[in-house]
């Protein structure tokens, strides 16, 4: 059996998951937004090509669901690298949260290119991704 002692460092990235809930309902609400203005109705999840503004409602609404396809790996790997390494996974949660933002904001230019701006994000994501595998083998050797 493996005990864990939560410190108060293990608050830092359960700080970073409460942001990426604030950023995942901040894209959400972009969509809606935009659902309003380019007049895109509930439940067509995508403008038709016939639509003007269907590139820029599109690119809207890839952005938010790029971020909640990726959602849940980002809160397990979290939530596995913050149980050994709180701080660093704070950092790496941050770095990720990051890049969703930059990654939703350029991405609603409308120029779909210009999503890559937010990649950077993956360098939190591997980070984590190390710490929690980290974990993971101390786990299963000990």
């Amino acid at each position: 059996m493996v005990t864990i002692e939560l410190t108060p460092a293990h608050g830092l990235p359960m700080a970073v998951a409460i942001c990426s809930v604030f950023v995942n309902t901040w894209a959400g609400f972009g969509v809606a937004k935009a659902r309003i203005k380019y007049g895109i109705k509930y439940p067509q999840m995508y403008a038709e090509q016939s639509n003007p503004n269907a590139a820029v409602f599109n690119c809207y609404q890839r952005a938010h669901q790029n971020v909640l396809e990726n959602y849940p790996q980002f809160l397990l790997l979290l939530g596995l690298a913050a149980i050994n390494r709180p701080k660093f996974a704070a950092v790496a949660g941050a770095i990720r949260v990051a890049g969703f933002i930059v990654y939703v904001i350029t991405y609603r230019s409308g120029g779909p290119d210009n999503r890559r701006k937010g990649a950077f994000g993956y360098i939190g994501l591997f980070m984590m991704l190390g710490c929690a595998l980290e974990f993971t083998t101390k786990l299963c050797i000990s």
